[in-house]
């Protein structure tokens, strides 16, 4: 039995070093197509399905100042560039700024327009309020990533970190 232990306790520890080693780099990668994805459907009026959400968003925001056609274009254009960003690792920084800013933005419609996205407010979201809900896991993966770029890193084992 300490035999069959000893395998399965250093095949862990291989699967261990193997996620610490390509874990930062996959979630940044699957972040970007994230990003990327989502900002370029909102190029082309009516597919996305958060954009009429938007527009009336950064309208509240912007006191009307910019048109829903602009707002759209300028949403779809930032959420893009973030993708860029992360997709390739560059400007990581200023990436990682636009994403939480952009978040911010994201999440208040939970306060402008809680009869929208959800049913049962605060408890019950609808598929919209679903869709901004599920951006606290991408605001943490940001956390997670911004902690690497001044050389930050995960480790499999405690005595790694020596």
């Amino acid at each position: 039995m300490p035999r069959l232990t000893g395998r399965l306790d250093m095949l862990d520890g291989r699967i261990t070093a193997a996620m610490a080693r390509h874990g930062m780099p996959l979630l940044r990668i699957s972040i970007g197509i994230v990003f990327l994805w989502f900002g370029v459907l909102k190029f082309f009026p009516g597919i996305s399905p958060a954009q009429d959400l938007a527009i009336r968003t950064i309208g509240l925001l912007t006191l009307g100042l910019v048109p829903p056609g602009v707002s759209i274009v300028l949403l779809a254009a930032w959420e893009t560039l973030i993708g860029i960003g992360l997709l390739f690792g560059i400007f990581m920084r200023a990436t990682l700024l636009l994403l939480y800013l952009q978040m911010l933005g994201t999440m208040t419609p939970l306060f402008l327009f809680p009869h929208e996205v959800f049913t049962v407010v605060p408890v019950v979201p609808t598929m919209e309020g679903q869709y901004i809900i599920k951006n606290l896991v991408l605001v943490s993966a940001g956390i997670v990533l911004g902690a690497t770029v001044r050389g930050g890193r995960i480790v499999a084992t405690p005595a790694a970190r020596r």
